[in-house]
């Protein structure tokens, strides 16, 4: 996302005291999908031994008490308007879990200790604010617990909580044989899950079951390392389970974004999505970059905005920042839609979302234009669109910002060849619109395309007829040639 200083929006902060991991993430943007203003993390660890002794250790107590004293401070360096602490399992769990509350307050922290419910209706909620036609269940693994939670139709059905966190199972499969399935099996029945994910997708959160999906693109040679809404399926979670053993300290440490303090506890988060997955019945799993901390942000919001489009609110948001002409992208969504009248809902919303970001490219070396348009498609930190989105929007605007009507690098890898033929019709329609207008409203809005299966009309008033200059003809006729018709230029 952007990184262009803007004050229009408050920051808000969220410090997350998790069992594994303590973490400050400053917000500032839209309400509906604010970018990540900051993100720093440290792995304290304050689950480590809490099952067998019931506390949390002295020295992940120190490492917390330091990481806490520097989050407070960077909050208010930063100026943070609205900053919320939580705290989750361990603190929730350990017997002397209130003194880090108390270290806390004494940094002018308000703590939150969130019970097993609340943690599960969140992870349910950021979910469904970065896929918001979500249906299957969400699994939360954290350091001290996972929760599972049914969402459906943009809603939380049902939650639940267990104590399986990630630094809990190591302990469990220690005791070899099918220990871990039996112990699992019984909580799940116990509670009244067992087969509800019959067929669903499982939607996994939490950082250990991020950092599985990152090996796997690794050890798959995956194109795009994006993990939201990556699909891990049985098949290769079974692998994952079997392959961690064996890799060296080296590999591990060569897998981009997989920290140390992740990567000890990589088997045992593979060895319990394995189980989870065979005892809920879940056809697939697919990752969300989203969780906790953005499902209290959407609980936050007032209905209205809770059901804007992410996507589109971010792509616009970043069209602003990015672009010359703010209002320009849904006018040229506008203006080209009529060529793709018979396209699905779902491709009409890539291609405006293409049209938001039209112009994005235009402070980069006119040689690199093309190439900063993918990169900003394929690596922008957006939600709600999967890797076949990503790789439609990229290829729009690879060819709206010059590269040409070939596949962009990797695009050719991530979706069919009529898939690119029907990003690249959008890129030269876009093109078109954007030359022809200079960007600017008033052109746009007086004159239209017109298709009728043989000619490509464009009609322009009169008074625009200076506005059909060389290189307008030029793009006319490549977009015309694109669809099969011949261009046509029509004044009024």
């Amino acid at each position: 996302m952007a990184t262009v200083e803007t004050d229009d929006h408050p920051r808000t902060g969220i410090i997350d005291i998790g069992s594994n991991s303590i973490r400050l993430v400053v917000y500032q943007g839209p309400p509906r999908l604010p970018a990540i203003r900051f993100n720093e993390k440290v792995m304290a660890g304050l689950g480590r031994g809490l099952a067998a002794t019931g506390a949390i250790e002295k020295s992940a107590l120190k490492t917390a008490r330091t990481a806490l004293a520097r989050f407070a401070a960077v909050a208010r360096e930063m100026e943070v308007t609205s900053l919320r602490t939580v705290a989750t399992a361990a603190v929730r769990d350990a017997a002397n879990g209130q003194e880090l509350i108390d270290a806390a307050t004494a940094l002018g922290l308000t703590v939150e200790t969130l019970s097993g419910e609340q943690e599960a209706g969140a992870a349910g909620y950021g979910v469904l604010s970065a896929i918001p036609q979500a249906d299957g269940i969400v699994g939360d693994l954290g350091g001290g617990s996972l929760e599972l939670v049914r969402i459906r139709a943009g809603r939380i059905e049902d939650r639940v909580s267990f104590p399986l966190g990630v630094l809990r199972i190591g302990p469990i499969r220690a005791k070899r044989g099918k220990v871990l399935e039996r112990h699992v099996a019984k909580l799940i029945r116990e509670a009244g899950w067992a087969g509800r994910g019959q067929g669903l997708p499982l939607y996994l959160v939490g950082g250990s079951w991020r950092a599985l999906s990152r090996l796997d693109m690794r050890l798959s040679d995956y194109p795009l390392p994006i993990i939201h809404q990556y699909a891990l399926s049985p098949a290769k979670i079974v692998r994952l389970s079997r392959t961690i053993p064996q890799l060296s300290k080296p590999r591990m440490r060569g897998v981009p974004g997989l920290s140390s303090g992740r990567s000890g506890t990589l088997a045992d988060a593979a060895a319990l999505l394995g189980v989870l997955i065979r005892q809920l019945g879940s056809r697939t799993t697919i990752v969300s970059s989203y969780g906790l901390r953005e499902g209290l942000l959407y609980e936050d919001l007032d209905p209205a905005t809770r059901k804007l489009d992410p996507l589109i609110v971010a792509a616009r948001e970043e069209g602003r920042l990015l672009g010359r002409f703010p209002e320009h992208g849904d006018l040229l969504d506008a203006w080209i839609a009529p060529l793709f009248a018979g396209e699905s809902a779902a491709a009409a919303r890539i291609r405006h979302t293409a049209c938001l970001l039209a112009d994005v490219g235009w402070r980069a070396n006119p040689e690199f234009r093309a190439e900063r348009g993918v990169e900003i498609a394929l690596h922008g930190n957006w939600v709600a669109i999967d890797a076949t989105g990503r790789a439609l929007l990229a290829q729009a605007l690879y060819t709206s910002l010059g590269g040409g009507q070939s596949a962009a690098d990797p695009v050719g890898r991530l979706i069919a060849v009529a898939d690119i033929r029907q990003a690249t019709a959008w890129g030269l329609a876009m093109r078109l619109g954007q030359r022809m207008s200079g960007g600017l409203a008033g052109p746009l809005q007086r004159s239209r395309l017109v298709d009728d299966g043989a000619t490509l009309a464009l009609h322009l008033g009169k008074d625009d007829k200076g506005l059909y200059g060389e290189a307008v003809e030029r793009r006319h006729a490549a977009l015309a040639a694109a669809l099969g018709r011949k261009a046509a230029l029509v004044i009024a």
